[in-house]
């Protein structure tokens, strides 16, 4: 739950902004400091519409979440870069479709594993664990995800809003394409992330530049960029789009979140 715990664990320096807490206080989270709020203002000082694209990210994250699990059948979520707890997290959301569904939370962030380990304390179906997902192997080998996610059997892998932090030095198609050899057919991939497409580049170039004094940088890339990541999926319906036109709850919530949220693409994949 935002605000009760001590953000300052394993050593982290408050007076670097982090990109997780960054994210929470576009959120309107309580999860941040002095340096976070700092950079984030000085992004959207000059770009007020990000704080509606992270909000519409969030719901973009819920609705696949529910769609996969009533209508594709998922009970199991491996959420990659999975941000601080905040609201309509992927197992609330999951259990409550489904309460045998099982999810678990990966990220390199020792504050965010800290939160994340007080939020599920008693659930036995969800559990998170600290490594790299830039290091695909030692993700899926790790014995803790292994008690809850079985790869032999459909499941589906979560990368919101993360993969923008992954630069070209990483190769994030090579990433993606490991996630994939290693889940059964019949398994799906979610992405969102920043795109280059009908944003001013001036904006872009301005939050690079905030980012870099932060704990990730930034890479955008273009639709086709974006695209290449699903090597090996079929996009289900209605492909990659705006986040807000990803299966609406109506036309007026998709209208009403479509102002000011172009900053980011989003899609579903499934595994041929």
């Amino acid at each position: 739950m935002p605000g009760s715990y001590p953000l300052l664990v394993g050593g982290l320096d408050p007076a670097i902004p982090n990109v997780a807490r960054i994210y929470d206080y576009y959120l309107g989270g309580t999860e941040n400091f002095p340096a976070d709020r700092e950079a984030g203002d000085r992004v959207l000082a000059t770009s007020p519409e990000v704080r509606i694209t992270m909000r519409a990210n969030r719901s973009f994250l819920g609705r696949v979440v529910r769609h996969l699990v009533t209508e594709a059948g998922i009970d199991q979520f491996v959420d990659l870069g999975a941000g601080l707890p905040t609201r309509e997290n992927v197992h609330q959301v999951a259990q409550a479709a489904k309460p045998g569904a099982r999810v678990v939370y990966v990220d390199n962030d020792p504050a965010v594993v800290e939160h994340a380990s007080r939020l599920l304390a008693g659930n036995d179906r969800a559990a998170v664990v600290r490594a790299d997902l830039r290091r695909p192997r030692e993700v899926l080998a790790n014995s803790e995800l292994l008690e809850l996610i079985d790869l032999g059997r459909p499941a589906a892998i979560l990368m919101t809003a993360v993969l923008h932090f992954v630069g070209d030095v990483d190769d994030p198609y090579a990433i993606v394409r490991r996630y994939r050899d290693a889940i059964a057919p019949g398994s799906y991939l979610a992405l969102s992330l920043g795109t280059t497409e009908g944003v001013d580049p001036a904006k872009i170039a301005e939050a690079q530049r905030v980012y870099r004094g932060a704990s990730s940088q930034l890479a955008y890339r273009s639709r086709a960029q974006i695209e290449q990541l699903f090597d090996g999926f079929d996009l289900v319906d209605p492909g990659l789009v705006r986040l807000p036109r990803w299966r609406p709850s109506s036309e007026e919530a998709a209208q009403a979140e479509s102002e000011g949220s172009e900053w980011m693409l989003g899609g579903v994949g499934l595994r041929r």
